[in-house]
């Protein structure tokens, strides 16, 4: 018959048990600090980088958003408030509000003519007329950058995908799969039919007429008669060059 262990046997065990607990915590401290202590370093030199090379961060958007990509590996966000060691150092929070400003202005100004959704090559082509007097060149990144602090607005604003293009959305407007599809398919042309719809994605009649009406509805579309063949023509600026001509005569 096999014998049970003892009560020291128990406490032999017992303590056993604690004394890998504790081993393990040690362990587990000593590799957060080491952590904490690379952090600390990392951020050291981001902060000695971002002085010697304050100038390029500004004036470069190439630059700008490597250096961005820095940030987000050690956890930093320049962004993050208008006060403290990056805004006083860089001035990055004042350049994302004045184009969080200029970007709001300039979807307002082209909201008429494409119902709040324009394309983002397009509205960083409008941004870069009504800043030609300004020092900072501007790209894509630093728009979704400026874009992405906007949505503290609540008022809609944000970057969708469709195909291929990035569309800034600017109200409160809910695209659904058939939507983006035929915003996909506009893209070759800057328009489509009902039979195009039909012909290229399979659908029924009902189903491209209520999609296309109601893209119209909401002001992402605009109507073409004129025609000799009798089709409509739904033109979506979002996605054409119309919006670019409207807009520059608008800001």
């Amino acid at each position: 018959m096999r014998r049970r262990p003892g009560i020291g046997g128990l406490q032999t065990a017992a303590a056993a048990r604690d004394q890998y607990r504790q081993l393990g915590e040690n362990v587990a401290k000593l590799r957060t600090d080491l952590m904490k202590e690379q952090l600390s370093t990392f951020r050291s030199q981001l902060e000695d980088f971002a002085r010697k090379h304050k100038n390029d961060i500004r004036k470069n958007p190439a630059f700008r958003s490597q250096f961005h990509e820095m940030c987000a590996n050690v956890g930093v966000d320049p962004l993050a408030s208008n006060k403290g060691f990056w805004a006083e150092l860089l001035g990055i929070g004042d350049f994302y509000y004045e184009l969080g400003v200029q970007i709001v202005d300039i979807c307002l100004a082209t909201r008429p003519h494409n119902g709040g959704l324009i394309n983002l090559e397009e509205l960083c082509k409008l941004l870069g007329q009504r800043r030609k007097s300004a020092r900072e060149a501007v790209s894509e990144d630093d728009c979704l950058r400026a874009i992405s602090k906007l949505k503290v607005l609540g008022s809609g604003f944000e970057v969708i995908s469709v195909g291929k293009r990035k569309l800034v959305r600017s109200v409160p407007t809910e695209l659904n799969k058939d939507h983006n599809e035929i915003l996909e398919l506009a893209q070759a042309q800057g328009f489509v039919t009902v039979e195009e719809v039909e012909r290229r994605l399979s659908w029924s009649s009902g189903r491209a007429t209520d999609a296309l009406e109601t893209l119209l509805d909401e002001g992402l579309a605009m109507i073409d008669d004129g025609h000799r063949d009798g089709r409509r023509r739904y033109w979506f600026p979002c996605v054409s060059s119309i919006s670019s001509n409207v807009g520059s005569d608008t800001l």
